[in-house]
């Protein structure tokens, strides 16, 4: 899996970092396999800098063979800059093979300050790709964080898996299994093996957990859809 994230690309008027980063999904499913892009939540802090809710994106690609990284990575700041939001700080970041340290910055930069500093010595270390693209580029931070917390396989839920998005009304298991989702659950953590769940409009977005897309629903009464609840 190669993994890209980006932060830090919108202002108050632009749209934001995930969608952003779903379009790259899409013009890079023209030569790659997406797997998903996933929203993963950072310190909520008044001495963090953010637009809204301080959060980064990581694009998840499926990709066999030797990719060359900064060709890609170039690729996909040409995008992020053909996007550039004035007032925006965008960093980019893009690795296959993501370290410990790295994913231990993504857990630090959700209940912590951390530095640009701190982000390109874990990077150096890693070898990965990490570039800060304009203004301050404290988007660098959440970028690394993005990818480290990905590939974790334990943070963050989906913007973006299969065809979830296409997805409209209340709908029965199967169709959201078939979507792309892994797997339904109740909030107990039990499975769900049968029921009709509301898509709530294309806007499911189902948690990474253990590297799978997993939905978690909950009700008010039997009777009713199972509700799907968004988890960080």
């Amino acid at each position: 899996m190669i993994y890209i994230g980006v932060d830090d690309t919108d202002n108050h008027e632009s749209r934001g970092t995930g969608r952003l980063a779903r379009s790259i999904a899409q013009i890079l499913g023209r030569s790659f396999q997406i797997a998903g892009v996933t929203r993963h939540q950072l310190l909520v802090d008044p001495r963090v800098p953010c637009t809204s809710h301080n959060s980064c994106a990581a694009v998840h690609v499926r990709a066999d063979g030797d990719i060359d990284l900064v060709a890609l990575a170039d690729d996909v700041q040409g995008l992020m800059l053909a996007d550039y939001q004035l007032g925006s700080d965008p960093g980019l970041c893009v690795a296959r093979a993501v370290t410990p340290a790295m994913s231990e910055f993504g857990r630090r930069a959700k209940v912590e300050l951390v530095t640009q500093d701190e982000a390109y010595a874990v990077a150096q270390a890693a070898g990965c790709v990490l570039r800060g693209l304009a203004g301050t580029r404290d988007g660098v931070i959440g970028a690394l964080a993005a990818v480290g917390l990905a590939a974790s396989g334990q943070d963050g839920r989906f913007l973006l898996v299969g065809t979830m998005r296409e997805l409209a009304g209340v709908q029965p298991l199967g169709v959201v299994l078939a979507a792309g989702i892994s797997e339904v659950r109740q909030m107990d953590g039990r499975r769900l093996e049968a029921g009709l769940i509301d898509t709530c409009g294309g806007k499911l977005r189902p948690a990474l957990r253990s590297g799978r897309a997993i939905l978690y629903v909950q009700r008010q009464a039997d009777e009713q859809p199972w509700q799907p609840v968004k988890l960080d």
